[in-house]
């Protein structure tokens, strides 16, 4: 019998799928995979559920409804200042996952080069390879995540097509400065290339951090596809609904590309969801205020407990890594052994990395509520006071 496709064949299950699994198999506190363990606003899902009984629930437009590329221009121009027209340079996809694979299919043609910074986000790499592109490794390296800017511009080439850039940055918490920004875009006017903005995070964002889109810069809005979620901002990360702001004559074959992988996203969702961009600025505050106690609720803990915390200033997660603890083994070891031995998941940070990588990271999701993070530092305080006295005696 033939083979299937080798490349999604040797991929193999998701790190998340298996510390998720491993969590529920093991009556964990799952830290792991980022979503948030409460519902977003209920004015968004009350218009969500109010939009099923009013007659449009067949197929919407394929570009997304009209009030919903509506709220993302809108949400563009007053976050940002960039300026949209709804009709031409917004696409609603089935998620941000839906969209970055949309904007890489678009812009790619096999042979094509790809800039992908590490530690990254586990689907760009298996996208970039099955359309045949070539990706080029740049890698930040921790404690301090430090944009290499030689070795980024060595990456760049005459077959250079495009950036994969996320900020802010899942695992690692960064958000890129103006001055990053600013060389990563002499770049890519000097190569003639494209970038595709991974920037679900883009309200997440603490201590004074500012977002800002690369689409923004001079001369960029031409070279930028720029992707959001809802799912993110509004902690309704199930509705897997996306969007995408790009230059018209890109987002035209962007749309050719979602016709052939979703189609289209469930309008009532699709509504509801410019309901919440179109609240008003206390609610975005308000959602990074929350997070951020969160952050320092759950790197407070780490920290007493003995692991050294790495400063995030935007997403989801914090990176910790463990080598004080004295443990045996490396990061994939490590977090199977906490989610066994002290009931708390979280993600070995070497899943983020193509190669050879750091293996005493791990990285925790602080989205959850106050009481689950006190009860996930409780066992970890826990588990280590107990192993405390093995590591001595090994010593």
């Amino acid at each position: 019998m033939k083979s299937p496709n080798q490349l999604l064949d040797a991929i193999g299950t998701t790190i998340f799928t298996v510390m998720s699994a491993l969590a529920v198999q093991h009556g964990a506190i799952n830290l792991g995979q980022g979503f948030p363990d409460t519902d977003g606003p209920a004015d968004i899902i009350d218009a969500a559920a109010n939009a099923l009984r009013d007659g449009r629930n067949q197929y919407p437009p394929l570009a997304g409804v009209p009030e919903l590329r509506q709220a993302v221009a809108a949400a563009n121009d007053r976050f940002y200042g960039i300026k949209a027209d709804p009709g031409t340079d917004i696409i609603v996809t089935s998620g941000a996952t839906e969209a970055i694979t949309a904007c890489l299919m678009a812009l790619l043609d096999p042979g094509d080069e790809v800039v992908l910074i590490e530690p990254l986000y586990d689907t760009y790499l298996p996208v970039v390879k099955l359309l045949g592109a070539v990706p080029r490794l740049v890698r930040l390296n921790p404690p301090d995540w430090v944009l290499p800017r030689a070795d980024l511009e060595a990456a760049f080439g005459p077959r250079t097509k495009l950036l994969l850039l996320n900020s802010p940055m899942n695992p690692t918490g960064k958000v890129f400065s103006a001055d990053e920004l600013g060389f990563i875009a002499g770049l890519l006017a000097r190569h003639d290339a494209y970038a595709v903005c991974d920037e679900v995070y883009e309200h997440l964002i603490f201590d004074g951090a500012k977002h800002i889109p690369l689409m923004s810069l001079p001369r960029m809005r031409e070279r930028c596809a720029r992707i959001g979620s809802a799912g993110k901002t509004f902690s309704l990360t199930g509705w897997k609904v996306g969007y995408i702001t790009a230059p018209r004559h890109l987002a035209a074959i962007i749309a050719r590309a979602h016709q052939n992988l979703t189609f289209t996203t469930p309008p009532n969702l699709q509504r509801a969801v410019a309901v919440g961009l179109a609240k008003d600025d206390a609610y975005f505050e308000g959602l990074a205020a929350d997070l951020a106690a969160k952050r320092d609720c759950l790197s407070a803990g780490l920290s007493a407990i003995g692991f050294q915390v790495l400063p995030t200033a935007g997403s989801y997660f914090v990176t910790a890594d463990f080598s004080p603890l004295d443990f045996a083994g490396d990061d994939t070891a490590f977090c199977r052994q906490i989610t066994e031995h002290a009931g708390v998941a979280a993600i070995p940070v070497s899943a983020f990395y193509a190669g050879e990588a750091p293996r005493h990271y791990a990285r925790f999701a602080f989205c959850k509520r106050d009481d689950v993070l006190d009860e996930a530092i409780s066992r970890l305080s826990a588990h280590f006071r107990a192993t405390a006295p093995l590591r001595a005696a090994g010593d």
